[in-house]
């Protein structure tokens, strides 16, 4: 069978978990939690943990226990000088133009952010599309909805015709179960969780050449 479509995470995979953007984030939900929410500030880091744990994101149990606006907190948590983080990569952006794919990104964030981040990386216009937590409801990865919905919008039936790329082992596992080919994107290790396991985005061509010659698994 061929892969006609593949989805890409965004942060923590199409550049490295070690340039510090996803840390600057996560202080910035702690700082809103505090200074917004008045929660008390050694009580942010485990509830926030828990949060995420049970609904996928703090966004989400922070709308449940909360009544926390989502567009507030997500133009918050994003308000970074994403510059300091990110530079244009031409080798990714040469290596995600020439899969012959569909390409969306899939991703917990907002669009805003998601744009702003390609934009840094020198990849605007290599997706059809970004596929964000609004576009799937405020459901989010790694909860079933959410990867029905990115199907959905993304025009596809059959999930054994698309590829997914995470950093997230968690959000890869219900992807896999439901028959997307998975590749954990920023580890050494197999995962149990993932069809594949790459220590980078730049090692897709050598480790997974099948995606650029069309062939997939056979059914």
């Amino acid at each position: 069978m061929q892969y006609s479509t593949i989805f890409f995470d965004l942060d923590d995979t199409l550049y490295p978990s070690t340039n510090g953007l996803w840390e600057a984030i996560r202080e910035r939900m702690n700082l809103y939690m505090e200074e917004r929410l008045n929660l008390p500030a050694d009580e942010i880091s485990e509830l926030r943990s828990y949060y995420f744990i049970k609904y996928g994101t703090t966004l989400r149990g922070l709308q449940f226990h909360h009544d926390v606006d989502a567009d507030e907190f997500l133009a918050f948590v994003h308000d970074l000088p994403l510059k300091s983080f990110l530079k244009p990569d031409p080798v990714l952006r040469k290596l995600v133009q020439s899969l012959p794919q569909k390409k969306w990104i899939f991703t917990n964030a907002d669009a805003a952010h998601a744009s702003r981040v390609l934009d840094l990386l020198g990849l605007e216009g290599c997706f059809n599309g970004i596929i964000d937590v609004r576009a799937n409801n405020f459901f989010c990865k790694p909860q079933l909805e959410a990867y029905r919905s990115a199907l959905a919008h993304a025009g596809e039936t059959d999930p054994t015709r698309c590829v997914f790329l995470d950093d997230s082992a968690r959000n890869l596992a219900p992807a896999t179960h439901l028959g997307f080919f998975t590749v954990l994107v920023g580890a050494s290790e197999p995962d149990p969780a993932a069809c594949h396991t790459i220590p980078s985005i730049h090692d897709l061509p050598q480790q997974i050449a099948e995606l650029w010659n069309h062939t997939g698994r056979s059914k």
